[in-house]
């Protein structure tokens, strides 16, 4: 490869570690060309699946800033650059991996930090964003029907009340408490002191 074509390269790999949202390194040694081209289609438009000499790509990597993976480049080796979801490059790479055994997952990056061959595949079994989104949607519209429901409630329990204390005042019940006979008496003993006094 000349010169120009190898600095062309490295900036090129630089470019897609600083902006890709992970990386997944894979060592494809044995793998045919259809082979090649099946696991690119499956990984989608939003990931590159990058093969390139290991110098090149340490090169890309350390101007790049990225720390932690060297040992990894090692072997014919293939970065998947992902440029979209993360879980779901890590599940088409696990599940080509499982049905195409000459595939290793030998480790990649995420956020910045270096992961290990099984924090991938830990990753490959989560919940994709939109799945989850899915799942808290469900949940909040759980939340909100519930919620709909013991306001919907309220105007009957509410006209319920109304009716029972209406119902209580035409039965004869006084709306405020009667007057004891000590209080109804008081006004009547001091009236007669009064007269007694003034005679």
């Amino acid at each position: 490869m000349a010169k120009a074509d190898k600095v062309a390269t490295v900036a090129e790999i630089t470019e897609q570690f600083r902006t890709a949202n992970a990386a997944v390194i894979t060592e494809y040694r044995g793998l045919t060309m259809a082979q090649l081209t099946e696991l690119r289609r499956s990984l989608g438009n939003d990931t590159a699946y990058t093969v390139a000499k290991n110098t090149l790509v340490k090169r890309a990597a350390a101007d790049a800033g990225v720390e932690g993976l060297d040992d990894l480049f090692v072997g014919p080796t293939a970065v998947a650059f992902v440029g979209g979801e993360p879980v779901d490059a890590a599940k088409a790479l696990r599940d080509f991996a499982k049905a195409h055994p000459l595939l290793v997952i030998k480790g990649g990056l995420l956020d910045g930090r270096p992961l290990e061959a099984a924090e991938v595949t830990k990753l490959a079994d989560l919940d994709s964003r939109e799945v989850l989104l899915g799942k808290l949607a469900g949940a909040m519209i759980g939340t909100l029907t519930k919620a709909a429901v013991v306001l919907n409630a309220l105007p009957t329990k509410t006209a319920q009340l109304l009716a029972a204390l209406q119902e209580k005042q035409a039965a004869g019940a006084p709306a405020e408490p009667a007057e004891s006979p000590a209080e109804a008496d008081a006004p009547q003993a001091v009236d007669a002191e009064a007269e007694t006094a003034s005679a």
